[in-house]
């Protein structure tokens, strides 16, 4: 959404306002604004600020100039599993074009402020089940092709995302520092993660957690040793991830 707005007020193709970035030091992007990649959905949720084809046509030109970008899925709101598996076909097929996202981020919709349950056209979010179920579909259809599954702290209880993390998921997000989006909507998860508390989510999966670069490069001692001397004080924006089991 911000490279469509920054590319519209500047007059500016989407390529020439992300070569433009990518000149001024911009190497990566999150995927976000994904939401359901169907603009009948897209249309109920967000009256069409940004259309599937934009989307596509941001996140792909980003991955040929050289700019990975995440790719995220929110659901739960006035979707239904047709919608999620065609998102992650489409997702999937892009990947297999261009190779650029880095990880799939899972969503799962906050309902409780939202304006679009309040006036009762969404149902109140997904169920414990369709959590779980949403994370390991999407393990099983992007295998081989996006090797980096995402679960949400920020909107999911803490043993959720353990039993998510024991169904497939490999990734954790970030510490954070003051989360506002999802807070503002309802969710209790807090803004925040340590990196403890993050490390205590995986190890109660029974899964080790190391700390990752934004392109899931190794991290240099030097900054994870600051990350830890800190640790639940400043809340660095270190991520985490817990490697992902062999197979689907």
């Amino acid at each position: 959404m911000e490279v469509m707005n920054g590319a519209t007020r500047m007059n500016l193709s989407v390529e020439e306002w992300l070569t433009g970035a990518r000149e001024a030091g911009v190497d990566s992007l999150p995927g976000t604004a994904a939401e359901i990649l169907d603009d009948e959905v897209r249309w109920v949720l967000t009256k069409g600020k940004l259309p599937t084809a934009a989307w596509t046509e941001v996140v792909t030109t980003a991955h040929r100039l050289g700019m990975p970008t995440t790719a995220t899925m929110m659901y739960g709101h006035v979707d239904h599993p047709a919608h999620w598996v065609a998102h992650l076909r489409l997702i999937g097929r892009l990947q297999e074009e261009t190779g650029g996202f880095t990880e799939f981020v899972l969503l799962p919709f906050v309902h409780t402020n939202s304006p679009v349950y309040l006036a009762g056209i969404a149902r109140p979010g997904p169920t414990v089940r369709e959590n779980r179920a949403v994370h390991a579909m999407a393990r099983v259809l992007l295998h081989g092709r996006i090797a980096n599954i995402q679960t949400s702290w920020v909107k999911l209880a803490p043993a959720t995302v353990t039993d998510i993390l024991r169904g497939g998921a490999n990734d954790l997000g970030g510490t954070l520092m003051e989360e506002t989006i999802s807070r503002m909507a309802g969710s209790g998860q807090g803004s925040a993660r340590s990196v403890s508390e993050l490390e205590a989510m995986a190890a109660a999966a029974g899964r080790p957690a190391r700390m990752r670069t934004t392109t899931y490069g190794a991290v240099p001692a030097d900054r994870e040793a600051v990350a830890r001397a800190h640790d639940g004080l400043h809340r660095p924006s270190a991520r985490r991830t817990a490697p992902a089991p062999q197979g689907a």
